[in-house]
């Protein structure tokens, strides 16, 4: 299921967000979860302890700029981030949180809303209700929603290949 039924606490975040703040190369070797208990520490100390499930992360442009660490959407999934919203993307970082089933679409929210704020979003309109404003953003393609609602693309592969 794509739509939001509860609303989440807004994570602001500014331009540039790279890789190695989501995913710290020092904790790679530790697991999925250790590893979540780091992200984006270098920016903002208190993300990752107080993120909640349903939490949205809204961000300027080039989020996920840097190597191709898949671990970097996966930090955020882990840690319940309900979806990504950002100006633009880097394009492994927005194809790997795809292929995870991490939510993540284009839009310009980042100057609407403030950290701490309360939003929901819909991902099948890719409408974003804020406090005082809803932010329309680009749609994600229905295949991709299909892949997403599945869970990403393994769970998504595994349903298609039990039908044929």
């Amino acid at each position: 299921m794509t739509r939001s039924d509860q609303s989440g606490r807004v994570w602001l975040f500014g331009d540039n967000i790279d890789t190695d703040v989501l995913a710290p190369g020092r904790y790679m070797s530790g697991s999925i979860e250790t590893l979540a208990a780091h992200c984006l520490e270098a920016v903002n100390p208190a993300f990752a302890p107080g993120v909640t499930p349903g939490d949205i992360l809204i961000a300027g442009r080039n989020f996920g700029v840097g190597s191709s660490r898949e671990q970097a959407a996966e930090c955020l999934k882990t840690l319940g981030i309900k979806a990504v919203i950002a100006r633009s993307f880097a394009g492994i970082f927005y194809r790997n949180a795809i292929n995870l089933g991490l939510p993540v679409l284009v839009g310009a929210a980042d100057h609407l809303t403030k950290d701490g704020d309360t939003a929901s979003i819909d991902i099948e309109t890719a409408t974003l209700a804020l406090p005082h404003t809803t932010v329309h953003c680009e749609p994600i393609p229905g295949f991709l929603l299909d892949m997403i609602a599945a869970g990403g693309l393994v769970p998504h592969l595994e349903k298609r290949f039990l039908k044929a």
